[in-house]
């Protein structure tokens, strides 16, 4: 299967509740991750545009659900990151339920992208949301991201760290460089077969 060919990605509408979801019978795909685990970067490399996704120094900016839509085929949404530590307690309470939310009601959803970074170890919010997503049935793509900033012995060795936190098998990763765009078309691959089939 080739992967999928981007020619144009549009920003729909920023949302809380399922009210303010964007209509229409699009599937979607889901973008999920503890904050500064590089999920705009992943995002960015994969639609081919700078900017579509704000990058910040600052992790816990996304604070809303970001709906863009992708080739007028299917729509890619952009969860808040969570689990950073200075954002306001009265932010992060609001963002579990925002989330699942999101992820129990919403009927197109697909699949969720779930990111971990390399260099980290998965904790009890990750874990929580790969729950979450099995308690829902959806189906989880998971992305190990910053990969060019380790060693290949040590990206084996996180590997077998993350999945054993994770409780999954070390196959069931896939590893990704936004540097150099590694892994960008076996997560494009995973995602087409989640949308179920060829480009249209």
């Amino acid at each position: 299967m080739d992967p999928l060919i981007v020619k144009s990605t549009e920003f729909i509408k920023s949302a809380t509740k399922p009210s303010h979801y964007p209509d229409g019978e699009l599937p979607e795909i889901a973008f999920a991750g503890r904050s500064n685990v590089g999920k705009s970067s992943l995002i960015n490399v994969l639609v081919n545009r700078k900017n579509l996704v704000r990058t910040s120094s600052t992790p816990g900016r996304t604070q809303l659900i970001n709906f863009f839509n992708v080739n007028g085929r299917f729509t890619l949404v952009d969860l808040p990151g969570y689990g950073f530590a200075k954002v306001p307690l009265a932010v992060k309470k609001e963002w579990g339920p925002m989330m699942e939310t999101y992820l129990s009601t919403r009927q197109n959803l697909r699949g969720v992208v779930l990111i971990f970074d390399i260099r980290r170890t998965p904790v009890a919010e990750d874990r929580q949301m790969l729950q979450w997503l099995r308690s829902y049935d959806i189906p989880p793509v998971l992305v190990v991201t910053k990969c060019d900033k380790v060693s290949r012995n040590e990206r084996a060795k996180q590997a077998a760290v993350i999945a054993q936190a994770l409780g999954v098998m070390k196959e069931e990763l896939s590893f990704f460089s936004a540097l150099s765009r590694d892994g960008k078309d076996e997560i494009w691959e995973r995602i087409e077969r989640l949308l179920g089939g060829e480009e249209q």
